[in-house]
């Protein structure tokens, strides 16, 4: 028969999990630019651990000081890094976006000219002023004759600069 007054935690699969997940945490912060490991607030012999992992060539060496990195992380709460890094790949996500569409209205300047020029300067909040208006068109004529010559994508390139610099953020 069970006791059930002995079951006073989460199970063994249960704390694996929970440690895997903050080992993973730990592992993050190693891929992370050093002004945002800056930014975050680490204990010091964490801050280190993660310095040195990234020094660390062997495998071997980095597995076991991974390990260690998962160790201390479960001494500590984890919750404002989980936070930083879940703001992080969402600004990441944003941008990736971001690009996309810039891509997506620059391929339909090139493909449709001035009527899709004309909705793009609708669609941004701030308008765009007359001789950018211009510039675009211009870029985006050029952009079309690149494509039927099959030169060099110099004006599509500068064309994508130019609505990134218009659209906002």
């Amino acid at each position: 028969m069970i006791d059930e007054e002995d079951d006073d935690g989460p199970s063994k699969s249960e704390r694996k999990r929970q440690s895997d997940d903050l080992q993973a945490l730990g592992e993050a912060l190693i891929d992370l630019p050093q002004a945002e490991l800056d930014a975050l607030p680490l204990p010091e012999n964490l801050r280190d651990a993660v310095l040195l992992a990234r020094r660390i060539t062997a495998h071997g060496g980095l597995y076991r000081q991974k390990q260690y990195i998962g160790k201390l992380m479960r001494k500590i709460d984890a919750e404002p890094i989980r936070i930083a890094l879940d703001a992080r790949r969402d600004r990441e996500r944003l941008a990736t976006l971001r690009f996309r569409r810039i891509e997506q209205w620059r391929d339909r300047i090139v493909r449709e000219g001035r009527p899709a020029l004309d909705q793009f300067a609708r669609e941004c909040e701030g308008g765009i002023s007359p001789p950018a208006l211009a510039e675009l068109t211009t870029l985006a004529d050029q952009a079309v004759r690149e494509q039927r010559e099959k030169l060099p994508p110099r004006a599509t390139r500068e064309l994508f600069r130019k609505l990134r610099e218009a659209m906002p953020e």
